[in-house]
């Protein structure tokens, strides 16, 4: 049976790290990264990973918008209550661990762009972002391409404001 470096293989050679350790003599420090110094441990919260991955996904040329059509109107309608803010992580689910982490994006690209070019630039920037921003090392970015925007959408009198305006007197 092999047998690791790091465990001792006797009595005598653990008598002899425990004889170390009480004497004070130094121990190899511990691993450390970006999060997890020997000053302290920097914990990130899964909405800073939503945000960023929100953010980076919406700066790709071809992305329209984020998430499913309920999330969308409901963006809409909360972005008319004054002193309301945008939700930049709608569209974005994270699962996130102490040092990696997943993300899923939905999105609604625009008629005409390449759906496949597209998703790998979301990945791109999504993983750049969050590895850089956070310190954590993105495994995974899993893009669902929910809807695609087309130009007439834009002239639908049930999305222009205005439109049920003309009726009310």
């Amino acid at each position: 049976m092999s047998q690791t470096a790091s465990l001792p293989a006797t009595t005598q050679e653990l008598r002899a790290r425990d004889a170390r350790e009480a004497v004070g003599e130094p121990q190899p420090p511990k691993q450390l990264d970006a999060l997890h110094t020997v000053h302290g441990d920097t914990t990130i919260a899964d909405t800073v990973v939503q945000k960023l991955a929100g953010i980076a996904a919406r700066e790709v040329p071809g992305v329209y918008s984020m998430g499913n059509a309920a999330r969308r109107a409901f963006n809409q309608l909360t972005e008319r209550i004054p002193g309301s803010q945008t939700n930049v992580g709608g569209g974005v689910s994270v699962e996130k661990g102490e040092r990696q982490t997943a993300i899923e994006v939905s999105i609604v690209v625009e008629y005409g762009v390449a759906i496949a070019d597209v998703s790998e630039r979301i990945r791109q920037n999504i993983i750049s972002a969050v590895e850089h921003g956070t310190g954590l090392e993105v495994l995974e970015v899993n893009v669902n391409v929910t809807d695609v925007h087309l130009p007439e959408d834009d002239d639908d009198p049930a999305t222009t404001s205005g439109s049920s305006d003309s009726k009310l007197q």
